[in-house]
């Protein structure tokens, strides 16, 4: 049983839950629901591409702990790897299953090959977090814009639920990225303490994303509602990051952190709102607590 739970630790629940509000966001960007009486909907491309998303981000994030192990052992030795809980070896065959799993959901989507969009954008997301865990995150520049790819390919996943939307909606894969990317930039100083400048960066970038999706939102007459949602990101993210610039150090900077990944649900809620799926809006926001009650029981970072 222990065993069991140090597994799930590995795979970050409450990071899960925010990666499946990626590929709902994205299904409402690519107007699937919007178009179809929710009744006669074909939920099980929905349903496939969830699975997907729980095992490419459940396979990177594991891979994460598999490259981190030797560090793990001075730095956050309680982890499962560093502990001896869960072996490193069995640790990498549970993330390479988990991907493998991610890819085959993914090609089930549209069975046509893996030429199929929606099968080539979950082998790219699974390569780009690999190159994240193993290189990219040891690059001041690169390694942010990495993690932000990771996202953005995973937006793109649900948006290939149709894949003629692919060409139309590309573009806002940027948001994401840039949204990470601030993350990132504020987590490298969570164990050792961070600077003052890297946290107003990252405000900057949040200030960014949160006017990107509210541009989009006004442009397609859905403002307000979007507003609301981003509002509400406002209001999660901004006031740990605000207590961390005050005193950039590691508790308070960890906490600017997993305000910044929960509050993911918010951001794509706002981007279903921006996209006239109000309903689905209001069910991304319905992970929010299951997501805040799995980072009680299990390490967001």
């Amino acid at each position: 049983m222990q065993k069991f739970i140090g597994f799930l630790r590995l795979m970050r629940l409450a990071n899960i839950v925010t990666a499946v509000s990626d590929i709902l966001a994205g299904i409402a960007i690519a107007g699937y629901i919007t178009n179809t009486n929710w009744g006669q909907l074909d939920w099980r491309p929905v349903i496939l591409l969830v699975l997907s998303t729980i095992g490419l981000y459940g396979g990177g994030v594991v891979f994460n702990d598999v490259f981190d192990a030797e560090l793990d052992k001075v730095e956050r030795p309680e982890r499962p790897i560093p502990s001896g809980l869960i072996r490193k070896e069995a640790a990498a065959s549970f993330a390479m299953l988990l991907l493998l799993l991610g890819i085959q959901q993914a090609y089930f989507v549209h069975p046509e090959g893996f030429a199929s969009p929606t099968t080539l954008l979950a082998i790219a997301t699974a390569l780009a977090a690999v190159v994240y865990d193993k290189w990219g995150k040891h690059h001041g520049f690169l390694g942010p814009l990495n993690m932000g790819l990771c996202r953005g390919l995973n937006l793109l996943l649900g948006i290939s639920i149709l894949p003629a939307s692919l060409p139309l909606y590309w573009y806002l894969s940027f948001v994401p990225i840039v949204y990470i990317a601030a993350i990132t930039m504020v987590s490298r100083g969570e164990v050792h303490g961070g600077k003052r400048t890297t946290l107003y960066g990252a405000a900057a970038l949040y200030s960014l994303v949160i006017a990107a999706i509210l541009v989009v939102a006004i442009s397609r007459n859905n403002g307000l509602y979007a507003a609301c949602f981003l509002l509400l990101l406002a209001l999660m993210i901004f006031p740990p990051l605000r207590k961390a610039v005050k005193n950039p150090i590691g508790p308070l900077i960890g906490k600017a952190v997993k305000a910044g990944v929960i509050a993911l649900i918010l951001m794509n809620a706002a981007w279903a709102a921006a996209f006239g799926s109000f309903y689905l809006a209001l069910v991304i926001v319905l992970l929010l607590p299951l997501s805040l009650w799995l980072a009680r029981l299990f390490a967001v970072t």
